[in-house]
């Protein structure tokens, strides 16, 4: 048997020698802790697990499909992605996977004249630039649909900081002395604010 494999049953041993014992631990905080990190491990490592088999078996059925392609679709599926990020094991590097997410959000912003633009990525950090403009559905809401992006394929960011100039967004709005041939006194300028504000 290969030292590996050796090394593995070990520690597939050694986790069930730790689990009987914590069967025989006196009740307590500590206890239910415990039990609950071990449960929640082995459920997030089977649906893990599980969907590895299930991919392995859809992409594996298509002719001329390579290993290569099989993990690259491991590493796209947002379950075992997850779980291989969680081990190191991610397919894509760091910057390969945000470049991808701001091309996704890009995608979608299209949709709203908006943009966005990798501004720096260094150490986990990311900085980005959103432009909207003053008819969008709101810069907040194109933020937060960014940010979906991002953690869906760079879950391990460190931060995450989005810049919206503030000239962006204010397009499309025109004062109203602008509209007048001649400006209105400012007399008549305020007289007719308090009219306005005081209209039913």
């Amino acid at each position: 048997m290969a030292t590996r494999e050796k090394e593995f049953q070990e520690k597939i041993r050694q986790l069930g020698v730790l689990v009987g014992e914590l069967d025989q631990m006196p009740g307590g905080n500590s206890k239910v802790a415990a039990r609950e990190v071990v449960q929640l491990l082995m459920e997030v490592h089977g649906t893990g697990l599980e969907r590895i088999m299930e991919l392995v078996f859809e992409v594996g059925s298509k002719p001329g499909m390579t290993g290569d392609a099989i993990i690259s679709k491991l590493g796209e599926d947002p379950v075992v992605g997850n779980l291989l990020l969680l081990y190191s094991l991610h397919p894509d590097d760091f910057e390969s996977r945000v470049l991808k997410a701001i091309e996704n959000a890009g995608a979608r912003l299209r949709k709203f004249d908006s943009t966005v633009e990798l501004v720096s990525i260094r150490e986990g950090a990311v900085q980005l630039r959103l432009r909207t403009p003053g008819h969008s559905c709101g810069s907040k809401n194109l933020q937060s649909m960014v940010e979906e992006n991002l953690y869906e394929l760079a879950p391990d960011l460190m931060s995450l900081s989005i810049a919206v100039p503030e000239d962006e967004g204010a397009e499309g709005f025109v004062p109203l002395q602008n509209l007048l041939k001649h400006p209105l006194p400012v007399h008549a300028a305020a007289v007719q604010s308090v009219d306005v504000d005081g209209a039913d």
